[in-house]
């Protein structure tokens, strides 16, 4: 299905500008996308959810046992989007685990041309399989119980205010109520910019007061979550 394909393309443009480098989880049933950066620490976290039925016409994967039956692998995020541009109104689209002298993913993409024939295209992108001592680091985040839960405004609209903010200051207060009300605001020495959004209602946008801010993005074929740690 060309359209999921696009789509599948879309969320690896989405990862590599989130994050430079990240985990690739396989499981049977499902793919994610993962940052592990300590929130702790002042990193931001990620995960990021794809049921595979919706994306892959077959999907065969074996683990390191049934009782551990997944396989973790580390990459840099913008090799697997490069790849995978040319993969659109492809006629077909394959993903694999190799070893070529070193662990690949394997991009094999089938292209019509010009003539009806086809021609495949393949990518090698370097990864680094991660030990099963290292999985329990790369976990789904848990997240501590919210003080404020509201629903995002129209996404281009607060990244276009974001992206102006950010030229005045580094850092963004965001405020949130129970009653859908959020504010984005800067402050500097010089001047104070506040938006101001309304009835925007409740959930998904967890903020935990002077804490974390916690996104979660919801689309039928996938979910993200990021993790942004408060600035103390």
């Amino acid at each position: 299905n060309s359209l999921l394909e696009s789509f599948f393309v879309g969320v690896s443009n989405m990862i590599a500008k989130l994050a430079k480098t990240c985990t690739l989880r396989i499981s049977p049933d499902k793919l994610n996308f993962v940052l592990s950066d300590k929130v702790a620490n002042g990193g931001v976290s990620m995960w990021c959810e794809l049921e595979q039925e919706n994306f892959f016409s077959e999907f065969q994967m074996e683990g390191v046992s049934a009782e551990n039956n997944a396989i973790y692998l580390e990459l840099t995020s913008e090799n697997l989007s490069r790849a995978l541009k040319t993969a659109q109104n492809a006629r077909a689209l394959k993903i694999k685990l190799t070893n070529k002298h070193f662990p690949c993913l394997t991009v094999s993409i089938e292209l019509l041309s010009v003539s009806s024939s086809s021609r495949v295209v393949t990518h090698d992108i370097p990864v680094k399989v991660i030990p099963r001592k290292l999985w329990k680091d790369l976990q789904e985040p848990t997240v501590p119980d919210a003080d404020v839960s509201i629903y995002l405004p129209v996404l281009k609209t607060m990244k276009s205010i974001v992206e102006k903010m950010k030229n005045i200051s580094n850092h963004l207060i965001i405020e949130a109520n129970l009653n859908g009300d959020l504010n984005l605001k800067i402050e500097t020495e010089l001047v104070c910019v506040t938006t101001h959004f309304k009835d925007l209602g409740n959930p998904p946008l967890d903020i935990v007061k002077n804490k974390i801010v916690h996104f979660d993005l919801l689309h039928e074929d996938v979910s993200l979550q990021y993790f942004i740690p408060a600035l103390s």
